[in-house]
C-alpha cells in the first residue's frame, strides 16, 4: 500500500504490511500483534498530520477505519448535558457536521479540521477560540504496555497546546472519544472567542451566534487559507499548519518587534512540595509569564513569501497561508517538504532568535 495515498500531502512510501482496522477489537488486535512480534507499527487516521518518508515504513501500518457516533444519556444539571461517544475513525469534520445539525454546541469552531476524531485528543486540536479539551470528558483507550483497554478521564491526558501525554510518549491508541456538548437554545454557538470570527459573523467577542453561521464563517475562513480540503484546490494538499505558534517567556518577547502579534499566557503556579503539617519558609517565587507569537508573522518577517520554494524543489510555501507548506505541484517529495522546512526554520532563528517547531509527526525521516 501506497501510503501517498492515505496522506493529504500527497506523500510517503510503501507500507512493509497494512492492515485496515474496522471494529475496534480488530484494531487491538493488529497493535498488539505487532508490538508482541517486536514488529514496528504505526496507527494512521485521517493522514492529515503526519510527513511519511518517501522510503516507506517498516513494519505494519494500521489503518483506523472504525465508524460510529453514538448518542450517550444525558447529564442532568450539566452546563453541557448532551454526551456522544465516537469511533476513533470517524472523520471528525463529519461529527462536527453533526453536532451543528442536531442543534449541540461546543465544537462548532473546528470545523473543516481534516483528520479522524481519535487523533484530535492525541494533538488537542484548536482553533478559531475553541479546543477540544473544552469538551473532551474522556478516552478509551488500548494502553500498549499492559495490553488492556481501558478508560481515560481527559485531566488525565496532559493535554496543552496541541500537545498531549500521548503525544509525549505514552504507548496508547485511542480507540473512542466521549464529548460533552451544550444542547444550544436556538441552536446557538458557544460564545464566540476569536476576532476574525467574530468580525466574520459581525458580532462582539463573547457574543453567540447560530451554529450553522459559525460552522460557515469557520469553513470559508479556512478555505481562503487553503485549510479546508479541496480536489479543486491545489494549496489544500498539504498537512495543515506545519509549525506551531512557538511560546516565549515574557523577558524573551520584550526584545522582540513590537508590532509582532502575540497572546499572554496564564502563567502556571509554582509547583510546591512539604511535608505534610509544616509551613513553607518563604513564600514560592512567582513564575513568569510566557507569550504565544505568531509563527506565520515569524516567517513572513524573516523573508518567506507565500508562493516561495527552493530551487528545483516540489515542496513550496501556500500561496495562501505561510504556515502551511504544501504539495501543490504533485511532485513534492518528502525530503523536499523537510528540506523547505528546515530553510524556514534557519532563517526564523536568524532574524529572531525563535525555535519553530513542526506540527505534524514524522514518520521515515527526520527534521
Amino acid at each position: 500500500m501506497r501510503l501517498a495515498d492515505l496522506t493529504t500531502l500527497r506523500i510517503g512510501g510503501p507500507a512493509e504490511r497494512f492492515v485496515e482496522a474496522s471494529t475496534s477489537a480488530e484494531l487491538v488486535d493488529a497493535v498488539l500483534d505487532a508490538d508482541a512480534h517486536g514488529e514496528p507499527w504505526l496507527v494512521l487516521g485521517g493522514g492529515s498530520n503526519v510527513l511519511v518518508g518517501d522510503d516507506g515504513v517498516e513494519g505494519v501500518v494500521v489503518r483506523v477505519a472504525t465508524r460510529g457516533i453514538e448518542r450517550l444519556p444525558d447529564a442532568p444539571g450539566s452546563a453541557r448535558p448532551v454526551r456522544l461517544r465516537v469511533q476513533a475513525g470517524e472523520p471528525w469534520d463529519s461529527l462536527v457536521a453533526h453536532t451543528v445539525e442536531n442543534g449541540w454546541g461546543g465544537i462548532e469552531a473546528l470545523s473543516g479540521i481534516p483528520g479522524s476524531t481519535g487523533a484530535a485528543p492525541i494533538q488537542n486540536i484548536g482553533a478559531y477560540g475553541q479546543e477540544i479539551a473544552e469538551s473532551l470528558v474522556s478516552v478509551e483507550v488500548l494502553d500498549v504496555d499492559s495490553g488492556e483497554r481501558r478508560t481515560v478521564p481527559a485531566p488525565a491526558l496532559a493535554l496543552g497546546y496541541r500537545t498531549s501525554a500521548i503525544k509525549q510518549g505514552w504507548r496508547a491508541v485511542v480507540l473512542s472519544v466521549d464529548l460533552a456538548l451544550e444542547r444550544a437554545e436556538g441552536a446557538t454557538s458557544r460564545p464566540v472567542a476569536y476576532a476574525q470570527l467574530a468580525d466574520a459573523l459581525g458580532v462582539d467577542i463573547g457574543q453567540r451566534a447560530p451554529l450553522v453561521g459559525v460552522r460557515a464563517a469557520v469553513l470559508s475562513l479556512r478555505a481562503g487559507k487553503g485549510m479546508v480540503l479541496d480536489e479543486a484546490d491545489r494549496q489544500s494538499v498539504s498537512a495543515g499548519s506545519f509549525f506551531t505558534n512557538p511560546i516565549v517567556t515574557e523577558s524573551f518577547a520584550l526584545g522582540l518587534p513590537p508590532d509582532m502579534p502575540r497572546w499572554l499566557q496564564q502563567p502556571e503556579p509554582p509547583a510546591l512540595a512539604v511535608p505534610l503539617g509544616t509551613e513553607p519558609a518563604s513564600p514560592p517565587v512567582p513564575v513568569e509569564g510566557s507569550v504565544k507569537l505568531s509563527a506565520a508573522w515569524l516567517i513572513e518577517h524573516a523573508g518567506i513569501a507565500r508562493g516561495f520554494a527552493l530551487p528545483g524543489s516540489g515542496a513550496s510555501v501556500s500561496t495562501k497561508h505561510t504556515l502551511a507548506l504544501t504539495n501543490a505541484s504533485g511532485r513534492a517529495t518528502a525530503a523536499e517538504v523537510a528540506e523547505l522546512a528546515r530553510y524556514i526554520q534557519t532563517r526564523v532563528m536568524s532574524e529572531f532568535g525563535v525555535v519553530l517547531y513542526p506540527e505534524p509527526v514524522f514518520v521515515g525521516l527526520t527534521l
